[in-house]
């Protein structure tokens, strides 16, 4: 390059190196902000709702009086929810991704169900409560019940699951199938003894991801018609429920200020499940990586 050359271009490369630290700035300044507003948050719910986070808390049914009040019917119905929504969706989700990456024909119908499944991931969570309420409770009159719940939570995540496990499953290196094929095995051996192993982590996390989404949803369970007020312990997936954002989200309507401090407590509850089911799934997906590395 020559010096009249380096003379033009130095101005280019000082404004180029200037935008790069702006953005770079920005980026950083968005993240603790993030952080920051998180942060304001946890401390506002864990100082409200920290006290009463107790025995009594856990073990004692929803009631009309503040001090008697508990979340046991909710708590146990969003275990029954997460865990049966896992058995419906994780199996069907990895199942319609691997068929799409490994197994479907390069064709116009695959690539149109792949858009639909795209765009279904953005669908408003209460569509799927009006699904689930025509489809599970009426159609297939399983009323409801956890399991219509359950189903409908499915759907709500399904895409997610999907989109999650086709991404992991693409970035397998094909250089793992084709050893694999010159060892003699069969394509669904080498999907299920190498290429699933190999894209667990990003399945998992895909997972993980979805179910949060779904602990957390109130929308599509009010529309099915999931009840507010429970003073029994749900037994069985066909039995009526509730769940923790259902129970929170009935406390905060009323006027009482007690009810609002049992809110959060509600919260705080809801936060701990939520951290206790990431950390099974993450502890999962870390023994399967150090199996099949």
């Amino acid at each position: 390059m020559t010096q009249d050359a380096a003379t033009r271009w130095r101005p280019r490369i000082r404004r180029r190196n200037a935008i790069g630290r702006g953005f770079a700035l920005l980026t950083i300044v968005s993240t603790l902000l993030g952080i920051a507003v998180l942060i304001a948050l946890l401390i506002d719910v864990f100082g409200d709702g920290g006290a009463q986070v107790d025995g009594h808390f856990l073990t004692n049914y929803p009631s009309r009086f503040p001090e008697d009040a508990g979340l046991r019917s909710a708590l146990l119905g969003t275990l029954w929810m997460l865990v049966l929504t896992a058995i419906i969706a994780f199996p069907l989700g990895v199942g319609a991704a691997v068929y799409l990456e490994e197994y479907a024909p390069n064709n116009w119908l695959t690539r149109f169900i792949q858009l639909n499944i795209a765009n279904l991931a953005g669908v408003p969570s209460v569509v799927y409560g009006l699904l689930g309420l025509g489809l599970f409770v009426r159609w297939f009159a399983l009323g409801r019940s956890l399991i219509a719940g359950a189903m409908t939570m499915a759907l709500l995540i399904l895409p997610l699951i999907i989109v999650a496990s086709r991404e992991a499953i693409r970035a397998v290196p094909d250089s793992q199938r084709e050893a694999s094929y010159a060892l003699g095995a069969t394509r669904w051996q080498t999907v299920f003894r190498t290429v699933l192993p190999a894209a667990g982590g990003g399945i998992l996390t895909g997972t993980i991801l979805a179910l949060a989404r779904a602990i957390g949803e109130t929308a599509p369970l009010i529309t099915i018609g999931a009840l507010t007020f429970i003073a029994f312990d749900p037994t069985g997936p066909m039995d009526l429920f509730t769940v923790l954002p259902i129970q929170i989200f009935n406390w905060v309507s009323l006027p009482q200020r007690e009810f609002h401090d049992l809110a959060a407590g509600g919260i705080v509850i809801l936060l701990i499940v939520l951290l206790l089911a990431n950390s099974i799934a993450l502890f999962v997906r870390f023994r399967l990586q150090r199996r099949f590395d």
